[in-house]
């Protein structure tokens, strides 16, 4: 996506355009609200950064709105706290339609055991047990300030929001909060893995195509847009 994105700027700028992201998101994660900023001495409206940069991008990449902002700003080391959403199709059968947008899994889920399993995380620990082996962090510590899962239909969905995430993080915490979801494990197997703090005793990492990357939120002081609240499931 950022290549994508940095050739389509550069196009609109007439000069080579890099970008800092917000977040990174692994190949086949999504994101409803990634944020971006780079510097560019060409004078172009944002509409004109917006427009002229979507009619150059691939078709499942889009450019919702384009503002200026002050020299201190920074998408990355500005924000305040980033979220992501995890969706499963819990369902019998598989949709053809969501191939590659979600986690399918046939078995049922219990989501209320998974979301009280899930409470044990909150607050500012050692992620060590949800961190993966090529992590380059400097530090396993993480403050996870919010984190639910719910069902809605044949829809299980994890939202978890904290100041930042560790390599994998996410999909880790999801593919251990499964083994509680399938009754594999109890709900205090949780804080003990987190207590832990070992790899190697934790559920596996959760595919790829579950992940959605919701965006960032800064200081108001910035005046940005709010993030969007993610629409799927709907």
């Amino acid at each position: 996506m950022q290549g994508a994105l940095e050739t389509a700027l550069s196009s609109v700028a007439a000069h080579p355009v890099a970008t800092i992201c917000a977040g990174r998101t692994d190949a086949g994660v999504h994101a409803f609200g990634q944020v971006v900023h780079f510097d560019s001495p060409a004078a172009r409206a944002p509409q004109a950064w917006m427009l002229g940069s979507n009619a150059r991008l691939p078709l499942d990449i889009s450019i919702r709105w384009v503002q200026p902002v002050t020299g201190d700003f920074s998408a990355r080391f500005s924000a305040l706290s980033r979220r992501y959403r995890y969706v499963i199709h819990n369902s019998r059968a598989r949709s053809a339609l969501l191939a590659g947008r979600v986690n399918w899994l046939n078995y049922p889920l219990d989501a209320g055991a998974m979301d009280r399993a899930a409470q044990a995380l909150l607050g500012e620990n050692d992620f060590s047990a949800f961190r993966a082996a090529e992590c380059q962090s400097t530090t396993p510590m993480r403050n996870l300030q919010a984190i639910r899962v719910q069902r809605r239909g044949e829809f299980v969905f994890v939202d978890v929001r904290a100041n930042a995430f560790l390599h994998h993080m996410v999909r880790n915490i999801v593919g251990s909060l499964l083994e509680v979801g399938i009754g594999r494990r109890t709900e205090a197997w949780i804080g003990e893995l987190l207590a832990g703090r070992d790899r190697t005793r934790a559920g596996m990492t959760a595919a790829a195509a579950g992940l959605y990357f919701v965006g960032p939120d800064y200081p108001a002081g910035f005046d940005l847009p709010a993030p969007s609240e993610p629409w799927f499931p709907g």
